[in-house]
């Protein structure tokens, strides 16, 4: 089939040069389709962390205590989550190239492949959580913390397969650039979880006061309802026919398995390129609890301000990974490379507003989480140093999107083993807990080993882009 072209953007190569898109023109092209992806994928990512955010919320006005359980309790559920997430990946980027190349049934059957294998991974994910408890207490928490985080992380744990089947929906919607509804459904999502936090933390009316606890059952409510309703979706599309969304497995499972493998090696780079980073800051929260309940609770307010803000990034590295690859399956090497640049300077801009606005605003945004006067000014204190560290975080998030765009696999990997676990976690040690330096030091250690990231992430790009892609399969000219 042909590749697909859109009056609304620069989606073919060839009607981009016969229309003489060059210079400014076609850097405004491109950020104009970049925006309009980006907004909405920014948005639902945003919805996550926003979700996450009521639930901190709400737990923190209920009980200081209660926020240290549900800190500590999240620690293995977004250990495992995000490892599991990025396993998933590559739907997205095989999705993005066949929507690219034209090979539109090839979509569906990438979201076929991946609603069972999301489940699997979940089902996995779910195990693991059963036994957050003991796995905390290796970590060295204290009896209580961790006997109370073990029984958040084994509800949490019972969301795991529905947040990665939801995902699976998502990626298919975004790599065929029909973002909206993922969107609409996250906006959904979020309001249903403000009034079940509110009725099962609290203990509203009928429903018992369960504390820390009782977000988590929120969480796996929420999580349910959009899996369910996303998978609806896509079953029921107007041109579900055309996407071969309802097509039979060919062949037996053993093809079916063998058909994803491109998809399953491009997941399982991501997913050790996530999970390596949240391994690393899983730790980190490890080493700001042994500094105690303040520190602890101060720097899960600063970190949990940082992951909303860097789900807007997530947003932007969705849309550029999406445009790179879809430029990657139409052989197109120019415009490949620029979309990724193009998907970076958006994201500087963006973080750098943002994070200017987290240096004035800290107070204030400390103040929601509780009364307690010493965390705020502490927490406050971090948030204004979180946004030092924004721009430079999120540029390698934006940049290894474009990289697994154009079929890239584990040098982004690599690179963050480096970052993180050679660089970042012995200089948090080091300022954090040998210089005494507090969860001021660990930023200070997040700082740096971002810097190192963002460079070596970009350079990758350039050199890769300029190849053509992973293999060089792209047009030269």
């Amino acid at each position: 089939m042909p590749p697909h072209t859109d009056d609304t953007d620069i989606m073919s190569t060839a009607h981009a040069s016969a229309a003489g898109l060059r210079g400014v023109a076609l850097y405004r092209a491109h950020l104009s389709e970049l925006v309009r992806l980006a907004l909405p994928t920014m948005v639902q990512r945003g919805g996550v962390l926003t979700m996450s955010v009521v639930d901190t919320m709400m737990v923190g006005n209920y009980s200081a205590q209660e926020l240290a359980y549900q800190a500590i309790g999240y620690v293995p559920f977004s250990f495992m989550l995000l490892f599991l997430l990025g396993g998933i990946m590559g739907q997205l980027v095989v999705t993005s190239n066949a929507f690219g190349a034209g090979d539109d049934t090839a979509c569906g059957a990438a979201w076929r492949r991946g609603v069972p294998y999301a489940a699997a991974l979940g089902l996995l994910g779910f195990v693991f959580c059963l036994f957050g408890g003991p796995v905390l207490a290796l970590t060295g928490q204290t009896a209580e913390l961790a006997r109370e985080g073990g029984r958040v992380s084994m509800v949490l744990g019972l969301a795991m397969p529905f947040v990665l089947i939801t995902v699976a929906g998502g990626y298919f919607l975004e790599g065929i650039k029909r973002p909206l509804p993922g969107m609409v459904l996250m906006i959904a999502a979020n309001l249903l979880n403000i009034l079940a936090n509110w009725l099962l933390v609290f203990g509203i009316g009928p429903f018992p006061e369960m504390g820390a606890v009782g977000s988590a059952v929120a969480t796996a409510i929420v999580w349910t309802f959009q899996a369910l309703i996303i998978t609806l979706y896509i079953w029921h599309l107007r041109d579900r026919q055309r996407f071969g969304v309802r097509a039979r497995v060919a062949a037996g499972w053993r093809a079916f398995w063998r058909g994803g493998a491109r998809q399953r090696e491009l997941g399982y780079a991501a997913g050790a390129s996530m999970g390596t980073e949240n391994a690393a800051f899983s730790i980190m929260q490890l080493m700001a609890g042994t500094m105690g309940a303040l520190a602890l609770g101060s720097y899960t307010i600063a970190f949990n301000v940082f992951a909303v803000s860097f789900m807007a990034a997530v947003g932007i590295s969705t849309a550029t990974a999406v445009r790179v690859g879809f430029y990657y399956g139409q052989r197109d090497r120019h415009q490949m490379e620029v979309a990724g640049w193009i998907g970076l300077g958006f994201n500087l801009a963006v973080m750098t507003v943002l994070g200017g606005l987290l240096m004035v605003v800290g107070e204030p945004i400390a103040s929601i989480y509780g009364d307690n006067g010493e965390l705020i000014v502490l927490a406050a204190g971090l948030i204004g140093f979180i946004g030092l560290v924004l721009p430079f975080d999120t540029a390698q998030t934006v940049v290894a999107g474009g990289l697994r765009g154009m079929g890239e696999t584990w040098v982004p990997t690599g690179f963050h083993v480096i970052s993180y676990f050679l660089i970042m976690l012995p200089l948090a040690w080091l300022f954090g807990l040998h210089w005494e330096r507090g969860p001021q030091g660990l930023l200070e250690a997040f700082l740096i080993a971002s810097l190192f990231s963002a460079a070596v992430i970009s350079l990758r790009f350039r050199v890769l882009a300029r190849r053509g892609g992973a293999g060089g399969l792209a047009n030269p000219e």
